[in-house]
């Protein structure tokens, strides 16, 4: 059963509305933000247009024309803002529902890796000693975000956290997998990025003729398993 927490709600712009339980990462606070979304899910407003879930937040996004036909002469953010209310304080007596085991296939190989050996020196370890401490924690997705399809992940060890680099690369290819503070994530797409590269997976991490069109949701528990490069070439060939 989730805990009560205290929370603030305030406008983004004029068409949309945002509940923060402010704080920092905590996989308690975003699986009651994750149990919101789910809540908020099965709403029966006309002129929602999207629910975005973060880590600690969860936001709103509508179309007040068709608000405030519903509602007649009372504020559209007032309207929604007494709705999110009684949804949040309806929290409590919701069952809480878990999220998707994903076990992803990476690659660490140095030629798919670009700050893998850094990295390794910077912390004072082995490679195969990051590899094994990346590996060994299962990480929880907590938003979807910067890109369709990256999944901000979390935590990272603190043996192996690393802020980002201080020039980000132009082109990172896709599919790398990064780490930024205490955050591990995949770049679906060839984009610019800062993260700290130590690994490629073969997975596609969107696909746009998919529903849902992202393969990693926010609220899944993602595990990498570590691959060979002849394996992760054979795997990005049949293009899983």
């Amino acid at each position: 059963m989730l805990q009560a927490a205290t929370y603030q709600i305030y406008p983004i712009g004029d068409q949309a509305i945002t509940l923060d339980y402010g704080g920092f990462m905590s996989d308690r606070v975003n699986q009651q933000i994750m149990q919101l979304f789910h809540a908020l899910k099965e709403w029966q407003i006309d002129g929602i247009l999207d629910i975005i879930p973060a880590y600690h937040s969860i936001s709103i996004v509508y179309e007040l024309k068709k608000i405030k036909k519903q509602i007649g002469n009372q504020s559209a953010y007032n309207y929604l803002e007494k709705q999110l209310r009684h949804a949040a304080a309806n929290l409590l007596e919701q069952r809480v529902e878990t999220g998707r085991e994903m076990v992803i296939p990476v690659c660490y190989d140095l030629s798919l890796a670009p700050d893998l050996a850094e990295l390794a020196a910077m912390h004072k370890m082995s490679i195969d000693e990051v590899i094994d401490v990346h590996c060994a924690v299962k990480y929880r997705v907590y938003m979807i975000g910067f890109l369709p399809g990256f999944a901000y992940m979390g935590k990272v060890a603190d043996s192996i956290a690393t802020e980002r680099k201080s020039t980000p690369r132009l082109k990172v290819p896709a599919g790398s997998v990064g780490i930024a503070g205490n955050q591990t994530g995949i770049y679906p797409f060839e984009s610019p990025g800062g993260w700290q590269l130590i690994a490629q997976t073969p997975v596609s991490l969107f696909d746009a003729e998919k529903e849902p069109p992202t393969y990693l949701q926010p609220g899944d528990i993602v595990s990498f398993k570590p691959i060979g490069l002849e394996e992760f070439h054979d795997l990005k060939n049949n293009k899983i």
